[in-house]
């Protein structure tokens, strides 16, 4: 072959290779995308316009001073019914302030609650009405409490403590940042410290017992009522039903008491032996418990100091009712000095 003829068809195979195509001409019409994020516009915040100012009522320094007091005696699936009125309980702390009946003095308090139907918008309504006693003295009316129902034959007097109970200083809301050893006590509660979620843990009869307790007073300088009582409490077994009734060993005679029972068909006949001496034996019983009572009386007044005698002569007893506001019911007609079988009446309602 000769030299040239493969540069010569190299040339041609190009020569016919088909040329590139042409570059576009750039358009001058299309919008270039830029790169950048858009620029928000930036929004104009509203002025709101100024609140005006919440204004709160000072807690007044003893205004849970009442809901503090444990109500003896109320039955525990009652307590929520008690404190679902707002009860206004002013008057009792009015009464700590310069110029009221409590004022500088040494008080212990006691709450109680008392069932009474009153009219409340336009119905009459069972309520429990809370009230407060105060007693003052310089020391503590009692450690005591009383158990005594109608269903208990025998009335137990007990120490508070055995109930889970005792007097407690009460510190002032002002001074609950203080050191609580430096504060000088004025105002005791009595105060519980059993709970009611484990109430389901304890047995009926001790769950009853908080029912039908009572705190106890015992005045030495007085008689008391169950030295001069003369009656006795008979719950007798009998069957088909037990025989409840009071006797009375001074006003009553047996033989008459008993027939009258069976004519009234209280009592079988078959069973009059039985309940006669029954009524007996608690008759000597009780009589011995006068004997004891008058003779413990006596033995307390020879031991009782001058200064003792005359502080139980200055004790004071009052007696706090709610105060009526539009959001609680009308009080005012069921209000009453009686306190308890123990303490007696107040000195003064309020």
């Amino acid at each position: 072959m000769r030299k040239g003829a493969k540069r010569k068809r190299s040339q041609k195979e190009e020569e016919a290779a088909p040329a590139p195509a042409p570059a576009p001409a750039p358009d001058n019409h299309k919008t270039t995308e830029s790169t950048k994020p858009p620029t928000r516009a930036k929004r104009v915040k509203a002025s709101k316009p100024e609140s005006e100012p919440e204004y709160f009522e000072d807690q007044r320094n003893l205004e849970d001073l009442w809901k503090q007091i444990f109500p003896v005696g109320t039955e525990w699936d009652q307590l929520d019914k008690v404190y679902g009125f707002n009860w206004n309980f002013s008057n009792l702390e009015n009464a700590f302030e310069e110029g009221g009946v409590l004022h500088g003095k040494t008080v212990y308090l006691f709450g109680c609650t008392e069932p009474q139907l009153v009219p409340f918008k336009g119905d009459n309504i069972l309520i429990y009405i809370p009230a407060v006693v105060a007693i003052v003295s310089p020391f503590p009316p009692s450690d005591k409490i009383g158990i005594k129902s109608v269903q208990r034959e025998v009335e137990e007097i007990i120490p508070m403590k055995q109930m889970k109970m005792d007097w407690v200083p009460y510190i002032p809301l002002e001074d609950r940042e203080s050191r609580v050893d430096r504060l000088r006590h004025q105002i005791f509660i009595l105060s519980c410290t059993q709970r009611r979620a484990a109430l389901k843990h304890l047995k009926i009869d001790r769950i009853k017992k908080y029912e039908y307790c009572l705190p106890y007073f015992y005045n030495p300088l007085q008689e008391d009522e169950l030295e001069q009582s003369t009656e006795v409490q008979i719950i007798f077994p009998a069957e088909p039903k037990p025989v409840f009734c009071e006797f009375d060993w001074e006003l009553d005679e047996l033989q008459e008491f008993i027939d009258k029972l069976i004519q009234e068909e209280e009592l079988s006949e078959d069973q009059k032996d039985a309940f006669k001496e029954f009524v007996k034996e608690k008759v000597r019983e009780a009589k011995k418990a006068n004997r004891e009572a008058k003779e413990a009386r006596r033995k307390a007044l020879e031991e009782m100091s001058e200064g003792t005698r005359q502080a139980i002569e200055n004790q004071k007893f009052y007696k706090f009712y709610p105060v009526q506001t539009p959001d609680t019911p009308d009080i005012s007609n069921v209000k009453a000095s009686f306190i308890n079988r123990y303490y007696g009446k107040a000195h003064e309602v309020l």
